[in-house]
């Protein structure tokens, strides 16, 4: 599965994406986990099977949902709680949760 994070600069995801890769190995599952800016956002979706964006950027939820529609992907905002945290694990969980849904 892949897993694409967009926040405002790419930057603030990285340690996210980190306990996220962590957190599929040790479940055995097999991901791929990237985090790029919003400019960066349309360029990497076609690619992704979930997208999942910052909660920093949530205003522009209702506008990469409709690019996620392009590419018959999911588009969610992460769970702020679970963003502060780095809680790698429950975003992973959520991100699944998505995929399977949508399929």
């Amino acid at each position: 599965m892949k897993i694409l994070l967009v926040c405002s600069a790419g930057m603030s995801t990285s340690l996210l994406v980190t306990k996220m890769e962590k957190a599929a190995k040790e479940q055995g599952i097999e991901a791929t986990i990237w985090a790029v800016s919003t400019d960066a956002a349309d360029s990497n979706m076609a690619k992704a099977d979930v997208v999942l964006i910052g909660p920093q950027i949530r205003f522009q939820l209702p506008e990469m949902k409709k690019k996620g529609e392009k590419y018959s992907i999911p588009v969610e905002a992460i769970p702020s709680v679970d963003y502060g945290m780095c809680n790698g694990p429950k975003v992973l969980s959520f991100a699944i949760n998505l995929i399977n849904d949508n399929k």
